[in-house]
C-alpha cells in the first residue's frame, strides 16, 4: 500500500511540475470549473466563476406580444430533440411580436445563460457601427494600423474583413477539448492579450475561411484602441441601452479589470438576445434610430468570396454570421457552443431563439442538424 501512495504521489508532483514549467497553470482553473463539477468542457452557467465586465441596461423596451402568444404547441418531433439536447429556452418572434415562448429545467425569461460564439455577431456589430461614426476607417482598413504591436512579419497584410470573415490564416487551432490547447487557454487563461497578439498568419490572408476565435479577439482589441471605450462599455452605449434590454448582461474577462473574452461570454437571457436579430431584420433601423448602416448588414448577412481548406468554396459564412439557404429561403444566424442559435428568417419576418446544454452533430453542409429542426419545427408551428 506505502509503494502505490508512493507511486500515486510522484505521478501527482510529475504532472504538476510538468504544468508548472510549461506555464500552462490555468488549465488548474479550467479543471476545477469543469472535470471536478462533472462536465468535459464549458457549459452554459459556468461564467459565474469569471470575473466580467457590466452591459448596463437602461430603459426597458418591452417586447410586443402576439395575440396568438403560446396557443401553438410543439410537434412531437421537436419536443424529442429539446428534450434529447436539453434545451433551455426556445422562443419565436414573428413580425416583430414573440409568438411562442417555453423554458426548460429551472430556466425563464429573465434567467442568464452563455452566448458562447453568439458574443462574435455582436462584435461584428460593433465593428459596423465604428464604422459608421468614423472610428474605424472601412473593412479594408490594415490591423497593423490600430493594432502596431501585431504587425510582424505576414500580419501586416491581415485587414478588418479578414478578420470578420475568419480568413486571416492565423497560427490557431479551435479545439474545445484540447485542455492544452489555444482555445482552452484564452477561455480559462488569464492573459488574451500576450496569448493573440503573439499569433502570426502562416498562409495568405483573404484566401481560406477557418473559423478562428483569434480573429474576434483582435476586433476587440481594434474597438478599444479605436473608441478610446472598453468592449462593454461601447456595447451598452451603442447596442443595450439603445435597444432597450431589460437586464444587464455580463461579459466575461480574462481577469479582474481584464480584457474581455469578446470571442464568446456575453451571458444574457433569450429576449435580450433576440433583440439582435430584430436589429438586423430592420436593416440596423430601431424604433426609428438608425443604430448600424444596412450596407454593413448587408454585407455581414452575405456569403464572404472564401475557400474552405479543402479548397471549395465557403457557402456558409459572411461577418460573424453563419448563412444558410433552407426551403428556397435565405436565412442568417448567430451560433455558439452547445446549440445556442439566434437564427433570422426575413421571409418570414421570423426570429428563432434556443438556447440550451447540448447540440446535434454538424453535417457536411457546415451546420449542425438540430438547426433544421429549430427552424422546421418554428414554420409547422407558426405559419
Amino acid at each position: 500500500m506505502k509503494q502505490v501512495f508512493t507511486s500515486v504521489f510522484v505521478i501527482f508532483l510529475s504532472i504538476n511540475l510538468l504544468i508548472i514549467f510549461s506555464g500552462k497553470t490555468w488549465l488548474y482553473k479550467g479543471i476545477a470549473i469543469t472535470y471536478l463539477k462533472g462536465h468535459t468542457s464549458s457549459y452554459i452557467h459556468d461564467f459565474i466563476y469569471f470575473p466580467s465586465d457590466t452591459i448596463s441596461a437602461g430603459k426597458h423596451q418591452k417586447w410586443l406580444i402576439s395575440k396568438k402568444y403560446n396557443k401553438a404547441d410543439l410537434t412531437p418531433f421537436i419536443s424529442d430533440i429539446h428534450e434529447e439536447l436539453e434545451t433551455t429556452a426556445y422562443l419565436i418572434i414573428r413580425n416583430d411580436s414573440i409568438q411562442y415562448e417555453k423554458y426548460w429545467h429551472g430556466y425563464s425569461a429573465d434567467s442568464m445563460s452563455n452566448s458562447f460564439s453568439m458574443a462574435k455577431s455582436w462584435v461584428s456589430t460593433l465593428v459596423g457601427i465604428a464604422i459608421s461614426e468614423g472610428k474605424i476607417k472601412s473593412v479594408n482598413q490594415k490591423v497593423c494600423d490600430l493594432l502596431p504591436e501585431f504587425c510582424v512579419s505576414g500580419n501586416s497584410n491581415i485587414t478588418i474583413k479578414h478578420l470578420l470573415t475568419m480568413s486571416a490564416g492565423l497560427n490557431w487551432d479551435e479545439n474545445y477539448y484540447n485542455p492544452f490547447g489555444k482555445t482552452a487557454d484564452a477561455y480559462y487563461g488569464n492573459n488574451l492579450r500576450g496569448l493573440i497578439l503573439n499569433l502570426k498568419s502562416i498562409t495568405p490572408a483573404g484566401k481560406n475561411f477557418q473559423y478562428n476565435s483569434a480573429c474576434t479577439q483582435l476586433l476587440a482589441f481594434i474597438l478599444e484602441k479605436a473608441t478610446e471605450q472598453k468592449l462593454s462599455s461601447y456595447a451598452s452605449e451603442k447596442l443595450w441601452l439603445p435597444m432597450g434590454a431589460k437586464h444587464p448582461a455580463l461579459w466575461n474577462t480574462d481577469s479582474k479589470n481584464g480584457d474581455v473574452k469578446s470571442f464568446c461570454c456575453i451571458n444574457s437571457n433569450a429576449r435580450d438576445f433576440a433583440r439582435l436579430g430584430l436589429l438586423y431584420m430592420h436593416y440596423g433601423n430601431w424604433n426609428g434610430l438608425q443604430i448600424l448602416d444596412s450596407s454593413y448588414i448587408k454585407e455581414a448577412t452575405s456569403i464572404a468570396n472564401l475557400f474552405d481548406k479543402n479548397g471549395k468554396r465557403n457557402k456558409i459564412y459572411g461577418y460573424h454570421f453563419w448563412i444558410a439557404k433552407y426551403k428556397n429561403m435565405n436565412m442568417y444566424y448567430s451560433k455558439g457552443l452547445c446549440g445556442q442559435y439566434v437564427i433570422c428568417i426575413p421571409e418570414k419576418n421570423m426570429i428563432i431563439v434556443r438556447l440550451g446544454r447540448k447540440e446535434g452533430g454538424l453535417l457536411l453542409k457546415g451546420h449542425h442538424n438540430e438547426f433544421y429542426s429549430f427552424v422546421d419545427a418554428a414554420l409547422e408551428m407558426i405559419l
